[in-house]
């Protein structure tokens, strides 16, 4: 009798590992469908990839090869009339309302292969090392040495806002409340919708200049909510010069901890005895996309020596800048929300 290699025990597990120690394909194969626009060439009709190649300006026989890698994926599907859309391919539409475009090309910058490797000597030093390799911190160098990664960074962000930010709203009781700061807000697409939300709030955008300068056009002036939005140019690291009821920092307190901690701390100097501090950000423990979360947290490892927290972590982060911890509690499937006050 012939064994099969599928009957060996363990091949299950063989190939896993296979497919894991390749999974840089799979993302590459991502990035370069995005870039390329073959979401939006597409439509709504089966097109084979040569005519998505004409179309496109590419090789026709490598795109073949791309798409049959994202098919194993589900990102896009094959039909006899050749390919169409799938719910995941439909995210690489920059026009879709749950668009992933520019997050899918931000964690696929040309900057992340070059740390990715560098994943076990932080193993062993217990930090990225990004300052010693590169001379400056990960987004000084970034806004120095890849500036259109800076922007595709800003509208990744983007992207994220617009998938939580009706669940942000919806999670934040801002009732009696007159002021709120965004913290590294980056272009206030959560500040406008919470601007939205609560007719009686006046907000302040607070990120470096260059990011606030392109604000998102309902803040700037001219815009609907230009009249009860601020927009200030500044690096919470250094001071936060706004007085507010409310200081929001979403999804930004993943940087090195002592980092954190000093961004809290001026905000806590900023504000007055009963304003309120409020953390949005996706824990590592409970989160149902765990895959996302560690992955992430190794990425912010390499990059600035951040990390994804665990509830015990972002609590000891709250402490160290003076803060008490108040509440913490779900936002979404994979947001919590923790509140701290002075």
């Amino acid at each position: 009798m012939t064994i099969q290699e599928e009957d060996i025990p363990g091949h299950d597990a063989v190939i896993g590992v296979r497919e894991l120690a390749l999974g840089a394909a799979g993302a590459s194969a991502l990035r370069a469908a995005a870039r390329i626009g073959v979401a939006e060439a597409l439509g709504s009709r089966p097109r084979t990839a040569a005519d998505l190649a004409g179309e496109l300006g590419v090789d026709p026989e490598v795109l073949g090869r791309v798409l049959r890698a994202l098919e194993q994926y589900g990102v896009f599907a094959r039909t006899p009339e050749g390919y169409v859309h799938t719910p995941s391919s439909r995210l690489l539409r920059e026009d879709d309302p749950r668009s992933l475009k520019f997050y899918v090309q931000w964690v696929t910058e040309p900057w992340t292969w070059e740390l990715w490797p560098h994943l076990d000597a932080a193993t062993r030093a217990g930090r990225g090392g990004f300052d010693e390799r590169y001379g400056a911190d990960f987004f000084t160098h970034l806004h120095r040495t890849w500036p259109e990664s800076a922007t595709v960074f800003d509208r990744a962000q983007t992207e994220l806002s617009r998938l939580a930010a009706d669940a942000v709203a919806d999670a934040l009781d801002l009732r009696g409340v007159g002021t709120l700061a965004d913290v590294a807000g980056g272009r206030g697409y959560t500040l406008a919708t919470l601007l939205e939300r609560n007719p009686q709030l006046h907000g302040t955008l607070l990120d470096l200049p260059p990011v606030v300068a392109e604000a998102d056009g309902r803040l700037r002036d001219g815009g609907p909510l230009a009249s009860r939005a601020r927009l200030v140019g500044g690096d919470c690291l250094e001071e936060i010069p706004v007085e507010a009821d409310v200081y929001l920092f979403k999804n930004i307190l993943e940087w090195a901890d002592e980092k954190s901690v000093a961004a809290l701390r001026n905000a806590a100097r900023a504000g007055r005895g009963d304003s309120r501090f409020l953390v949005i950000t996706n824990l590592i423990d409970g989160s149902p996309e765990i895959r996302f979360t560690t992955g992430t947290d190794l990425l912010f490892l390499l990059n600035s020596d951040g990390r994804k927290h665990t509830k015990e972590t972002i609590t000891k982060v709250v402490r160290d800048a003076g803060l008490r911890v108040v509440g913490m509690r779900p936002v979404n499937s994979y947001l919590h929300l923790l509140e701290a006050a002075p």
